[in-house]
Protein backbone atom coordinates (compact mmCIF):
# COMPACT_ATOMS: atom_id res chain seq x y z
CA UNK A 1 0.00 0.00 0.00
CA UNK A 2 1.30 3.70 -0.65
CA UNK A 3 2.53 5.87 1.94
CA UNK A 4 0.89 8.93 3.13
CA UNK A 5 2.00 12.29 4.38
CA UNK A 6 0.11 14.95 6.83
CA UNK A 7 1.91 18.20 5.95
CA UNK A 8 0.81 21.20 7.67
CA UNK A 9 2.10 24.55 7.60
CA UNK A 10 1.93 27.63 10.16
CA UNK A 11 1.90 31.20 9.84
CA UNK A 12 2.52 32.15 13.53
CA UNK A 13 3.75 35.63 13.18
CA UNK A 14 0.72 36.65 16.09
CA UNK A 15 1.90 33.81 18.58
CA UNK A 16 4.45 33.88 20.68
CA UNK A 17 7.16 32.30 19.51
CA UNK A 18 8.47 30.47 22.65
CA UNK A 19 4.71 29.30 23.19
CA UNK A 20 4.32 27.95 19.92
CA UNK A 21 7.52 26.02 19.54
CA UNK A 22 6.96 24.59 23.28
CA UNK A 23 3.29 23.23 22.29
CA UNK A 24 4.52 21.49 18.65
CA UNK A 25 7.54 20.22 20.56
CA UNK A 26 6.43 19.56 23.96
CA UNK A 27 2.81 18.00 23.42
CA UNK A 28 1.49 18.19 19.57
CA UNK A 29 4.44 16.13 18.07
CA UNK A 30 4.59 13.85 21.07
CA UNK A 31 0.91 13.03 20.86
CA UNK A 32 1.16 11.96 16.64
CA UNK A 33 4.66 10.06 17.58
CA UNK A 34 2.53 7.69 20.00
CA UNK A 35 -0.42 7.16 17.14
CA UNK A 36 0.29 3.74 15.02
CA UNK A 37 0.94 4.42 11.98
CA UNK A 38 2.43 7.50 12.23
CA UNK A 39 6.06 7.73 11.22
CA UNK A 40 8.80 10.63 11.49
CA UNK A 41 7.69 13.61 12.41
CA UNK A 42 9.87 16.32 11.36
CA UNK A 43 9.71 20.14 12.12
CA UNK A 44 10.87 22.68 9.47
CA UNK A 45 11.01 26.26 9.66
CA UNK A 46 11.05 28.65 6.17
CA UNK A 47 14.14 30.39 5.41
CA UNK A 48 12.49 33.27 3.51
CA UNK A 49 10.11 33.79 6.32
CA UNK A 50 11.33 32.73 9.87
CA UNK A 51 7.67 32.59 10.96
CA UNK A 52 6.32 30.02 8.81
CA UNK A 53 6.78 26.65 10.04
CA UNK A 54 6.18 23.35 8.25
CA UNK A 55 5.54 19.78 10.09
CA UNK A 56 6.14 16.65 8.10
CA UNK A 57 4.52 13.34 9.57
CA UNK A 58 5.46 10.29 7.64
CA UNK A 59 2.26 7.71 7.97
CA UNK A 60 1.88 3.99 6.72
CA UNK A 61 -0.48 5.26 5.03
CA UNK A 62 -3.83 8.14 4.85
CA UNK A 63 -6.00 5.26 6.55
CA UNK A 64 -4.21 6.46 10.08
CA UNK A 65 -5.97 9.63 10.14
CA UNK A 66 -9.60 7.90 10.31
CA UNK A 67 -7.67 5.68 13.19
CA UNK A 68 -9.59 5.97 16.50
CA UNK A 69 -6.71 6.41 18.04
CA UNK A 70 -5.53 9.71 15.76
CA UNK A 71 -9.56 11.12 15.92
CA UNK A 72 -8.69 10.66 19.60
CA UNK A 73 -6.55 13.72 19.60
CA UNK A 74 -7.49 15.68 16.83
CA UNK A 75 -10.06 17.68 15.05
CA UNK A 76 -12.95 18.48 18.07
CA UNK A 77 -10.37 16.35 20.31
CA UNK A 78 -7.78 18.63 20.26
CA UNK A 79 -6.29 20.18 23.15
CA UNK A 80 -6.91 23.27 24.93
CA UNK A 81 -3.52 24.16 24.30
CA UNK A 82 -3.53 23.32 20.72
CA UNK A 83 -7.00 25.39 19.98
CA UNK A 84 -5.67 28.83 21.98
CA UNK A 85 -1.77 28.64 19.78
CA UNK A 86 -3.53 27.59 16.57
CA UNK A 87 -6.08 30.16 17.13
CA UNK A 88 -3.44 32.83 16.87
CA UNK A 89 -1.38 30.96 13.52
CA UNK A 90 -2.86 31.06 10.23
CA UNK A 91 -2.37 27.93 8.22
CA UNK A 92 -0.53 28.04 4.94
CA UNK A 93 -1.40 24.32 4.29
CA UNK A 94 -3.07 21.44 5.72
CA UNK A 95 -2.26 18.58 3.07
CA UNK A 96 -3.10 14.66 3.67
CA UNK A 97 -1.55 12.91 0.46
CA UNK A 98 -0.85 9.50 -0.67
CA UNK A 99 2.95 9.00 -2.34
CA UNK A 100 2.81 8.29 -6.22
CA UNK A 101 6.06 8.99 -6.95
CA UNK A 102 7.84 6.21 -6.25
CA UNK A 103 5.20 5.01 -4.24
CA UNK A 104 6.83 3.69 -0.98
CA UNK A 105 10.24 5.83 -0.02
CA UNK A 106 10.42 7.02 3.45
CA UNK A 107 11.73 10.29 4.62
CA UNK A 108 15.29 10.29 4.97
CA UNK A 109 16.85 10.84 8.43
CA UNK A 110 19.53 13.47 8.09
CA UNK A 111 18.20 16.23 6.07
CA UNK A 112 19.47 19.37 6.71
CA UNK A 113 16.62 20.99 4.68
CA UNK A 114 13.41 20.76 2.61
CA UNK A 115 11.70 21.63 -0.35
CA UNK A 116 7.37 21.62 -0.47
CA UNK A 117 6.14 22.64 -3.99
CA UNK A 118 2.63 22.75 -3.61
CA UNK A 119 -0.39 23.32 -6.24
CA UNK A 120 -2.69 22.77 -8.93
CA UNK A 121 -2.64 22.27 -12.21
CA UNK A 122 -5.32 23.42 -14.96
CA UNK A 123 -7.58 19.76 -15.58
CA UNK A 124 -6.68 20.35 -19.58
CA UNK A 125 -3.07 19.95 -18.33
CA UNK A 126 -3.34 17.39 -16.08
CA UNK A 127 -2.56 14.36 -18.03
CA UNK A 128 0.48 16.05 -19.14
CA UNK A 129 1.39 17.73 -16.08
CA UNK A 130 1.95 14.41 -14.32
CA UNK A 131 3.52 12.89 -17.26
CA UNK A 132 6.24 15.69 -17.10
CA UNK A 133 6.43 15.53 -13.33
CA UNK A 134 7.40 11.86 -13.20
CA UNK A 135 9.32 11.43 -16.35
CA UNK A 136 11.49 14.55 -16.29
CA UNK A 137 11.41 16.88 -13.37
CA UNK A 138 11.31 14.19 -10.53
CA UNK A 139 14.51 12.30 -12.07
CA UNK A 140 16.46 15.67 -13.29
CA UNK A 141 15.85 16.96 -9.58
CA UNK A 142 16.75 13.92 -8.20
CA UNK A 143 19.95 13.52 -9.83
CA UNK A 144 20.97 17.55 -8.23
CA UNK A 145 24.28 16.90 -5.62
CA UNK A 146 22.66 17.21 -1.67
CA UNK A 147 19.08 15.78 -3.20
CA UNK A 148 18.26 13.01 -0.80
CA UNK A 149 14.66 12.44 -1.95
CA UNK A 150 12.29 13.74 -4.19
CA UNK A 151 9.09 12.34 -3.83
CA UNK A 152 5.42 13.28 -5.17
CA UNK A 153 1.66 13.54 -3.23
CA UNK A 154 -1.89 13.41 -4.29
CA UNK A 155 -4.56 14.75 -1.96
CA UNK A 156 -8.27 14.14 -3.55
CA UNK A 157 -9.76 17.14 -1.40
CA UNK A 158 -7.41 19.68 0.38
CA UNK A 159 -7.08 22.93 -1.41
CA UNK A 160 -4.04 21.64 -3.04
CA UNK A 161 -3.75 18.10 -5.33
CA UNK A 162 -0.71 18.05 -5.34
CA UNK A 163 2.94 18.01 -3.62
CA UNK A 164 6.59 17.82 -4.22
CA UNK A 165 8.75 17.06 -1.21
CA UNK A 166 12.57 17.72 -1.68
CA UNK A 167 14.69 16.37 1.10
CA UNK A 168 18.22 18.10 0.92
CA UNK A 169 21.58 17.98 2.84
CA UNK A 170 21.03 21.71 3.15
CA UNK A 171 18.49 24.82 2.29
CA UNK A 172 21.00 25.98 -0.14
CA UNK A 173 20.73 22.67 -2.87
CA UNK A 174 17.15 24.49 -3.80
CA UNK A 175 19.15 27.95 -4.93
CA UNK A 176 22.81 26.07 -6.64
CA UNK A 177 23.16 26.42 -10.51
CA UNK A 178 22.64 22.55 -11.15
CA UNK A 179 19.34 23.02 -9.31
CA UNK A 180 18.46 26.03 -11.11
CA UNK A 181 19.94 24.10 -14.38
CA UNK A 182 17.62 20.94 -13.90
CA UNK A 183 14.95 22.66 -12.50
CA UNK A 184 13.88 24.64 -15.74
CA UNK A 185 13.44 23.13 -19.33
CA UNK A 186 10.91 23.99 -22.16
CA UNK A 187 8.73 21.52 -21.48
CA UNK A 188 8.56 22.79 -17.65
CA UNK A 189 8.24 26.65 -19.45
CA UNK A 190 5.30 25.18 -21.35
CA UNK A 191 3.55 23.66 -18.15
CA UNK A 192 4.34 26.48 -15.94
CA UNK A 193 1.09 28.84 -17.18
CA UNK A 194 -1.17 25.96 -15.85
CA UNK A 195 -0.15 25.76 -12.47
CA UNK A 196 -2.77 27.12 -9.60
CA UNK A 197 -2.62 28.36 -6.26
CA UNK A 198 1.35 27.50 -6.40
CA UNK A 199 3.00 27.18 -2.83
CA UNK A 200 6.57 26.80 -2.56
CA UNK A 201 8.64 26.73 0.87
CA UNK A 202 12.56 26.20 0.98
CA UNK A 203 12.57 25.28 4.69
CA UNK A 204 15.52 24.39 7.03
CA UNK A 205 15.00 21.82 9.38
CA UNK A 206 14.34 22.60 13.01
CA UNK A 207 16.01 21.25 15.84
CA UNK A 208 14.85 22.69 19.70
CA UNK A 209 17.30 24.90 21.44
CA UNK A 210 18.93 23.02 24.37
Amino acid sequence: MAKGILLVGFDFTNAHEDEFHDWYDLEHVPERERVPGFGACDRWISVQSPKHAVATYELDDLDVLRSPAYRAIAGENLTVWSKRVTAMCKRLIRFEGTQILPGDQLAPKNAGGLLVNAMNVDPAHEAEFNEWYDHEHIPALSAVPGTLAARRYRDSGGTHRYVALYHLASPDVQVSDAWKKAANSPWTDKLRPFFRDHLRIPARHYARAR
